[in-house]
């Protein structure tokens, strides 16, 4: 009778042998296996943190502004507020954009442009107009004269031609805004009355009978005049 018990035996090890062998198993460092449930890490229950104290709601965010370019400024120039400025637009239109180039090359009329305490009235010539000049706008006859034809090399040279472009830029740049008709004010680079007078419904400036072909931007510290022909800068 113990052969039967002992062949029982047999098989009973043989089974479980056989289940073990087929448990899932991952890998425990280099060297063997594992089987999972060996390897599993506790199960923790997350817990929700402790309420902290009522916090008072964000206040309200402030609401946009309601004026425009054309609302912001005017007069005789705010204070250092936002708003847009004439140096934000000078570059809109490309129509002018040779002498917008010009006007961010000149450190003083750049800082006007930006200037919302002192309002200006920028009087830009067409591309077309600057292209019908006989000469550049940083070039001067009388440097020629002087100088010949390398009157604008080296330091000496180039320091001469942006004296010149600084007077073109500011002879095209009045210094208040509004600016009402028939009103003479001066430049920002000299003291010649310039003014200005409706003919036909139409803008001349005066002197030199020149055509406002529109008034491209108004905003914050004044406005953009757009003009068919270059002023006398000499």
């Amino acid at each position: 009778m113990r052969r039967p018990t002992a062949i029982i035996l047999l098989l009973t090890c043989t089974v479980v042998t056989a289940q073990l062998r087929s448990l899932p198993v991952e890998r425990s460092g280099l060297n063997g296996y594992a089987p999972r449930f060996f390897r599993q890490k506790p199960i923790v229950e997350s817990v929700d943190p402790a309420p902290g104290p009522a916090m008072p709601p964000p206040p309200p965010s402030d609401p946009p502004s309601s004026s425009g370019p054309g609302q912001d400024g005017g007069g005789g120039g705010g204070g250092g507020g936002g708003g847009v400025r004439l140096s934000d637009v000078m570059g809109r239109d490309r129509s002018i954009n040779v002498f917008a180039g010009f006007t961010r090359d000149i450190e003083s009329a750049s800082r006007r442009l930006d200037d919302q305490g002192r309002n200006t009235t920028v009087l830009a010539p067409l591309n077309s107009a600057v292209g019908k000049l006989p000469r550049k706008p940083w070039e001067d006859p009388r440097d020629y004269q002087q100088l010949g034809a390398d009157a604008y090399e080296g330091d000496d040279g180039r320091d001469k031609a942006q004296r010149n472009i600084q007077r073109f830029v500011e002879a095209h740049m009045v210094g208040v805004s509004p600016w009402p008709e028939n009103t003479k004010a001066k430049t920002i680079g000299d003291d010649r009355d310039v003014w200005w007078e409706t003919k036909d419904g139409v803008k001349f400036i005066q002197p030199g009978n020149i055509e406002v072909v529109s008034v491209a931007s108004t905003v914050a510290n004044g406005e953009v005049w757009i003009i068919k022909e270059v002023r006398n800068y000499a």
